[in-house]
Formats: structure tokens, sequence, C-alpha cells
């Protein structure tokens, strides 16, 4: 478990810095939805062979997938956006340890795929960069979390908010030398 929480650590702080080339944004969002999934199916943390293989061929099919089909940039980004918003909108629940998969918890993810969506369709370069940072801190978040399982609550919450902000500042190009923001 200790190796699946250093790739998500990996993983996510991959993203919070590069996240802004697609192919990186799509292995760290589906990477995200394997492990919503995998909590949805409630497959317990100590089954690693599932804990490794769905989050890891999620993250490569979405990363192939956002590499390859650059040329129909548009629709990817909204299908990202989309996706992202729910995985965050699932994540965030889950972060303060109260995910229970009811009804409340699919009409948030619901407000979470449509605020991706208008997110994407009106501001794409800087949606991308949010959703970016978004998900980094949360997959970040998510391998802490499987090595110090009681780092719930708002201090997580906190730990999570500073992340996604250093990301956002990172990619904008505010911090860390670059002058201009990151591209998609």
């Amino acid at each position: 478990m200790v190796i699946l929480a250093l790739v998500l650590i990996a993983l996510g702080i991959a993203v919070l810095a590069l996240g802004a080339r697609l192919a990186i944004l799509g292995a760290g969002v589906g990477a995200l939805l394997g492990i919503g999934l995998l909590r949805w199916l409630q497959v317990p943390p100590d089954n690693l062979i599932w804990w490794f293989v769905v989050p890891g061929a999620l993250a490569v099919i979405f990363a192939l997938g956002a590499g390859l089909m650059q040329g129909i940039l548009n629709l990817v980004t909204l299908a990202l956006g989309v996706l992202a918003g729910a995985a965050v909108m699932l994540a965030l629940p889950d972060l303060f340890g109260f995910l229970q998969f009811g009804l409340p918890d699919w009409l948030l993810a619901l407000v979470g795929a449509v605020i991706g969506l208008v997110l994407v369709g009106r501001f794409k370069d800087l949606a991308v960069v949010i959703i970016a940072s978004l998900v980094g801190a949360m997959l970040t978040m998510r391998g802490l979390q499987l090595l110090i399982p009681s780092f719930q609550g708002p201090l997580a919450s906190l730990l999570a908010l500073v992340l996604a902000g250093g990301g956002f500042a990172y990619q904008m190009g505010w911090i860390g030398g670059s002058k201009e923001p990151a591209q998609t």
C-alpha cells in the first residue's frame, strides 16, 4: 500500500506541476476516477492488485486518449472537464471521511460535472489549469491518506487547498520563474 501511496503522491505532484499538458491531466483524472470506482465498489484496500490495476489502467487509457486526440482538443477538454468535475466533487466529501455514495453524493458529482463543463466551455485554458490543480491536489491527498489513514478533516482539506493553490500559481507562471501561463 505504501508503494501505491507514493505513486499517487508522485502523480499528484506531476499533475500539479504539469497538468496543463492534456496527457498528464488525463492520467491524473483516470487515476482519480479509478480510485473513486474502487471505493464505490467497496474493494478492500488490502487487495493491492485491484488498487494498482484499475487506477493504473484508467490513467494509461485517459493519458493516451488525451494525448492522441489533440486533433479534437475541444471535445477532449470538455470531456476531461466533466469527468474531473465529477471526480473532484466525489473526492471532496471523501477527504472529510463522509462519502457514502448515496443520492446526495451523486448529485454533488453531477453538480461538479456541470461546473467542469461550464468552466471548460467558457475559459478553456484557465479551466484546464484549475482542473489540473484540483486533480493534482486530490491525488496527492489520496496518497497521503493511504500512508496516514487518520489524516482527514480540516487539516487535510487545508493542505488540499494549499496544494491546489500552489499548483495553480505554478502553472499560471506566478511562482517558479516562468512568466507565461502553461499552455494546453
